[in-house]
């Protein structure tokens, strides 16, 4: 294929970063900004889930009222994402770095001032932590991958989910032992430190070099990718012509129907992930009959094996390469989920299966958003990539709403946001779980490209010659 001048200029400036043989100290810190911040804005978006269990008594909160407060921020999530997404590639994925802190770090710290019975309050402020929690997550992998070379692409990007899980541990954390002595509103008040620290780290960043290039800000595109480099500017050469600098916008997006599709597909497959975690606890007391107590440390071992699991698939997603390792971690989670709900009330001596079922299904199922976050991103062009992985992530978080709304009607309850467990709907419930992962599995077999050990420009070209044409890459 014949590559356009837009490619060519790109990749005379960048062969720098595609040869190197290890990652430098700077690209380090631009990939620690983006794993601690991921950490933090996910202890923000979960701390409402333990602040609520110390207002829902004294308030005397209704469902209704209960659930606006959940499913605000779900629904501030997809529009954060949209929204956010579309700004980075409009000015700049640093600069929107800053911005997505701000907004859910502030949001958080303002449900400090909430007023007694204030749900309504707490409710529009949740709206704005979902928007800038989906956000941040959208730029940050976008980011991540276009300052490392394409053989380590998959790996790097995948390890900056690894800490997701450890945010709501935070969560769960704080709830327990700072509550009692700061009470929910310090809870909050704490939700705002994040912003000094990620601010402080994104003082690290500097602007990608891909975005600067479709700017045609080529001098800032050397000096942002020797900074990462770690080598003297004037030994990266500048081309000596500089293309036409095309104005993007957001309908563009679906030009690239295969990557619309594959982007929207994948990312649902969080469904079955969401779905479980709402009933973990419930479960774990029914069908392994222990206390909550007793459950609530089962479940910390969830959450240890899914970073371990993220890690994992994280290796694989360079090693396997992206569609082979989506379609086996999603299988293995899928039947994992599914046996679960068969082999209930078997046990191997004194340990149960269902729990060991539950362990590998979330090793897999979790890791497997390491793989599908970062590919939903891969499989768009340089100047629409932040806006297409948050139009794929923002289709995601429905996954949020699907969820808890499918487990509802298989277990005939009028709660569609936190559905009671029945041992009568196991089963069903967790065979509807382990669908979304087969959904996700076959989207990026039948529909995806394979991006393992592919440059960006090389993608780029691959895609715009497809929208050119009038066809899917």
């Amino acid at each position: 294929m014949k590559k356009d001048k837009s490619t060519t200029r790109e990749e005379k400036l960048l062969e720098h970063l595609e040869r190197q043989e290890s990652l430098t100290t700077n690209q380090w810190k631009i990939f620690a900004a983006a794993t601690v911040g991921d950490m933090l804005d996910f202890f923000d978006f979960y701390l409402i889930g333990f602040v609520l269990a110390f207002i829902v008594g004294g308030w005397h909160l209704t469902y209704g009222q209960s659930g606006a407060i959940l499913l605000s921020s779900g629904i501030g999530a997809p529009i954060g994402s949209l929204f956010w997404g579309w700004m980075a590639d409009k000015i700049g994925r640093r600069s929107v770095m800053i911005l997505t802190v701000l907004n859910f770090t502030l949001a958080t710290g303002l449900m400090a001032l909430t007023p007694e019975h204030g749900w309504l309050f707490l409710s529009i402020c949740r709206f704005f932590v979902g928007m800038g929690v989906t956000g941040l997550y959208t730029v940050d992998i976008a980011i991540v991958q276009e300052f490392v070379p394409a053989y380590k692409r998959g790996w790097i990007t995948g390890l900056t989910t690894t800490l997701l899980p450890a945010g709501t541990l935070l969560g769960a954390l704080a709830g327990a032992y700072l509550e009692p002595a700061i009470g929910w509103r310090g809870l909050f008040a704490v939700g705002l430190l994040p912003a000094g620290l990620t601010l402080m780290i994104r003082a690290w960043v500097p602007e990608s070099p891909h975005w600067l290039i479709g700017k045609g800000r080529l001098d800032e595109a050397r000096k942002s990718l020797a900074w990462a480099l770690q080598v003297d500017p004037t030994s990266i050469q500048l081309p000596t012509s500089v293309a036409k600098v095309e104005k993007t916008a957001w309908l563009e997006l679906f030009r690239y129907p295969r990557s619309l599709a594959v982007a929207c597909l994948t990312g649902i497959s969080q469904t079955g992930t969401v779905g479980l975690s709402l009933w973990m606890t419930t479960l774990f007391v029914l069908v392994l009959k222990i206390s909550p107590v007793e459950a609530s440390w089962l479940i910390i071992w969830v959450g240890a094996i899914s970073i371990l699991g993220r890690l994992f698939c994280s290796w694989i997603s360079d090693a396997m390469g992206r569609r082979r390792a989506v379609v086996l971690s999603c299988l293995i989670a899928a039947v994992t989920m599914s046996l679960g709900g068969y082999l209930r009330d078997v046990y191997i001596g004194e340990v149960s299966v269902f729990y060991v079922m539950i362990l590998l299904q979330s090793f897999f199922g979790s890791g497997n958003y390491a793989i599908v976050g970062p590919y939903m991103a891969e499989v768009w062009p340089s100047k629409l990539r932040a806006s297409g992985m948050g139009l794929g992530y923002g289709f995601g978080n429905l996954g949020k709403f699907i969820g808890p709304a499918g487990l509802a009607v298989i277990a005939g309850s009028t709660n569609f946001v936190t559905p009671k467990a029945t041992l009568a709907a196991l089963v069903p419930a967790m065979n509807y779980f382990a669908v979304w992962y087969l959904v996700g599995a076959a989207a990026i077999w039948f529909i995806g490209i394979e991006t393992k050990g592919r440059t960006i420009a090389e993608i780029d070209g691959t895609l715009t010659a497809a929208a050119e044409a009038g066809s899917s890459a």
